[in-house]
C-alpha cells in the first residue's frame, strides 16, 4: 500500500506547505521523501490494519470491533477520539493538530451480506457459510488513511507545521446512512479539503462527475399492513399485505420500460408473511432509487409512493414508508484531483509479483471475466463525461457539496469483478491488497 500512502502524504505535504514558512516550502521535496520513508517503516503495521479489519467483516451500524481497533491505534499515536457522534454508535472522528488548514480523511468501514470469502481462495470458498464479508473492500481504506495520518502527524511535529487533521469512518455506508448525518451536525464546517480513499482497480482521481457513473438515491422501505386469515378456510376474510408488495413490484418493473436510461432502481422483499396458510397480514418492500440529480431523485421516490398507494387500493390494505438513507450525487474538486494526479503519475502504479498475477488471472477465469490480470499503467486525469449515464452511489457526495473534495481509488483489488460479492473479496487481505 506504499503507493497510494506516498500519493496521500505528498499531496497533503502541498496543502500544509501553505501555511509553513518560505523556508520550508522550498524543503519540501525533503518532506515528500521524509514521508515515504516512514510509510515504508510502517509496512507490517499497515498490512496488519488491512488483514485485521477483514476478519471483523462488520455490518453497517455493527462495526464494534472494527471502530473499537481503529481508534485504539488513534489514540496511542496521540489523536483525540470523539465516539459516537451525531448519535451513531459506531461513529467517531479522530482529530490532531489546530489552525488552518483542517484536512479531513474519510473511508468507509461496513461489509456487505453473505460475502464472507477466504482471502487468496480464487474460487468460492466462505470462511463461514452465509456471514458477511468484505466483498466491497472496505477493509483497506482506513489502513491508508490511518498510516497516512499518523505520518502527517509526525511531520507537522517535527517540522513545526501548524493545522488540523481529522479522521472519520464512513459507518454503514452501503447503506447510505450516516455521512449527511455527520454534515448536519457540523462536523465538516471548519474543515478545508476532504480526502476520501475507496479502493479499486485502478489508481486514479476525478473530478466534476468523473466518468458518469456516479448516481445519488433514496432508500425507501415500504411497509403494508392487512388481515390475517386462515388461508385455506376463510381466505375471504384475509387482506393480503404480501399481495400488495408484489403488485407494486410487478407495477414497478413494468414501468421501468418509460424510465429514463440513467435511472437505477432495485429492490428486496423484508417480510413476505410467516407461513403459506396464513394471510400475510405484514409485508414490506426495500427500493433503492438512484438518478443522476435531485430532481430526478424525487421524481422516483414520488412515483415508488403512488405505486405503494395503488397497490393498497387493489388490495384493500394500507401502507406507510420510512426513509431510511439517501446520498446526493458526487462532485469533486478539479484542483485537488490534478494534483493528485501528478503524485499518482509520479509514484506509479505497485509492483505486482508472479504470484499476484497468477490469483488475478485465476480468479478472472473461475468468474468468466476477462483473463487479463492487474493493471500495470497509470491512466491519465480525464475531463468529465459529457453524458452521464449514471452508476452507483456514495454518501461521500453529501460531503463533496459542502467542503473540497477528492476520491482517491487505489489499486488494491482485480479489475473486471463484479462487486459486492465473494469474488471482490478474494484480494482483500492478499498481498495485492497490501501493495495497492
Amino acid at each position: 500500500m506504499r503507493s497510494c500512502l506516498a500519493v496521500w502524504i505528498v499531496g497533503c505535504g502541498l496543502f500544509l506547505a501553505g501555511n509553513a514558512v518560505a523556508q520550508e516550502i522550498a524543503a519540501l521535496a525533503g518532506l515528500k521523501q521524509q514521508a515515504i520513508q516512514e510509510i515504508d517503516k510502517r509496512q507490517t503495521f499497515t498490512q496488519q490494519m488491512v488483514d485485521q479489519i477483514f476478519s471483523y467483516s462488520e455490518l453497517g451500524f455493527q462495526e464494534v470491533e472494527t471502530s473499537r481497533y481503529v481508534t485504539g491505534i488513534l489514540e496511542k499515536n496521540g489523536f483525540t477520539v470523539a465516539r459516537g457522534i451525531a448519535g451513531i454508535p459506531t461513529a467517531w472522528v479522530a482529530s490532531y493538530g489546530s489552525g488552518k488548514p483542517v484536512i479531513a480523511f474519510v473511508t468507509d468501514i461496513d461489509c456487505i451480506p453473505r460475502a464472507s470469502q477466504k482471502p487468496g481462495v480464487a474460487y468460492h470458498s466462505p470462511i463461514i457459510e452465509g456471514a458477511p464479508g468484505h466483498g466491497e473492500g472496505h477493509n483497506s481504506g482506513m489502513a491508508v488513511q490511518v498510516t497516512a495520518a499518523i505520518v502527517l502527524k509526525k511531520l507537522m511535529e517535527e517540522h513545526h507545521i501548524t493545522g488540523g487533521l481529522r479522521i472519520f469512518p464512513g459507518v454503514a455506508e452501503e447503506l447510505l446512512g450516516t455521512k449527511a448525518f455527520l454534515v448536519r451536525a457540523g462536523y465538516f464546517k471548519d474543515v478545508d479539503i476532504v480526502l476520501g480513499a475507496h479502493v479499486e482497480s485502478e489508481f486514479s482521481t476525478a473530478y466534476s462527475t468523473g466518468n458518469g457513473e456516479w448516481s445519488g438515491l433514496v432508500s425507501v422501505q415500504y411497509f403494508f399492513h392487512g388481515r390475517a386469515a386462515h388461508a385455506a378456510g376463510a381466505p375471504w376474510s384475509g387482506r393480503s399485505a404480501l399481495d400488495a408488495v408484489e403488485l407494486m413490484d410487478v407495477g414497478w418493473n413494468f414501468r421501468r420500460e418509460h424510465l429514463r436510461l440513467q435511472q437505477r432502481s432495485h429492490y428486496v422483499i423484508m417480510n413476505g408473511g410467516d407461513q403459506p396458510n396464513v394471510v400475510p397480514s405484514e409485508a414490506g418492500v426495500w427500493y433503492y432509487f438512484r438518478e443522476l440529480d435531485y430532481p430526478h431523485i424525487k421524481e422516483l421516490y414520488d412515483l415508488g409512493n403512488t405505486m405503494a398507494t395503488a397497490a393498497t387500493m387493489m388490495t384493500s390494505t394500507t401502507a406507510d414508508h420510512r426513509l431510511v438513507g439517501s446520498a446526493w450525487p458526487p462532485f469533486f474538486n478539479k484542483v485537488i484531483a490534478e494534483t493528485q494526479q501528478k503524485n499518482i503519475e509520479a509514484v506509479g502504479m505497485p509492483m505486482w509479483s508472479d504470484a499476484d498475477q497468477q490469483l488475478a488471472k485465476a480468479l478472472q477465469k473461475e468468474i468468466g471475466e476477462k483473463v487479463d490480470g492487474l493493471k500495470l499503467k497509470v491512466e491519465p486525469l480525464k475531463e468529465p463525461v459529457k453524458d452521464p449515464k449514471g452508476g452507483g452511489s456514495d454518501d461521500v457526495g453529501d460531503i463533496s457539496w459542502n467542503v473540497p473534495m477528492t476520491y482517491l481509488m487505489y489499486p488494491a483489488n482485480i479489475p473486471h469483478l463484479p462487486g459486492h460479492s465473494w469474488a471482490n473479496g478474494v484480494a482483500m487481505a492478499t498481498p495485492i491488497a497490501h501493495k495497492g
